[in-house]
């Protein structure tokens, strides 16, 4: 079984009574991995898929997911996640101001939050960054045609009469 299926069938077979001990392991390792990676943002993220699974003392299944996780915010494009095997050689760069945007999409409040964001970033930038995520999600609704209104086609006729007959 490849490393990307053992994480999926690990994600899938979560039950309600090993859920929430899953995501307290799960969500741990992730916390040290990105408090790693912000205390040292001008280092590359590379080695192999060993390495790093032992460096970040994480199972294979769990480090899988957090490569999956991290995906969106590479400079450099997707990894290919089928083809990681253990001696697969992990080596990407991280855009900082993405992967903020997406834990603020992600409501990962335990990884947004970490101190170190303010050294990477600084506070202007995460505000800004915040602002902008916030502003993605606002929905603008347009004003819907009245009947009575005139038609949008420039017929002059009102819409009832005309693209809103049918």
């Amino acid at each position: 079984m490849s490393l990307y299926k053992e994480w999926t069938s690990l994600m899938e077979s979560q039950t309600d009574e090993t859920f929430d001990a899953f995501w307290k392991e799960y969500s741990e390792i992730e916390t040290n991995i990105y408090s790693d990676i912000l205390n040292n943002p001008q280092e590359k993220f590379t080695g192999t898929f060993k390495e790093l699974t032992e460096k970040y003392k994480s199972n294979s299944a769990i480090f899988t997911g957090f490569l999956d996780g991290i995906q969106d915010s590479l400079k450099s494009g997707k990894l290919s996640m089928d083809e990681i095997v253990e001696d697969t050689i992990i080596d990407f760069d991280i855009d900082f101001e993405k992967l903020f945007f997406n834990m603020l999409a992600a409501n990962a409040k335990y990884l947004y939050t970490l101190d170190q964001w303010n050294t990477v970033l600084g506070k202007e930038k995460l505000a800004e960054i915040a602002k902008e995520y916030k502003r993605s999600k606002t929905v603008v609704n347009e004003k819907k045609i009245g009947r009575n209104d005139p038609c949008p086609c420039g017929s002059g006729k009102k819409y009832k009469h005309c693209c809103g007959k049918n």
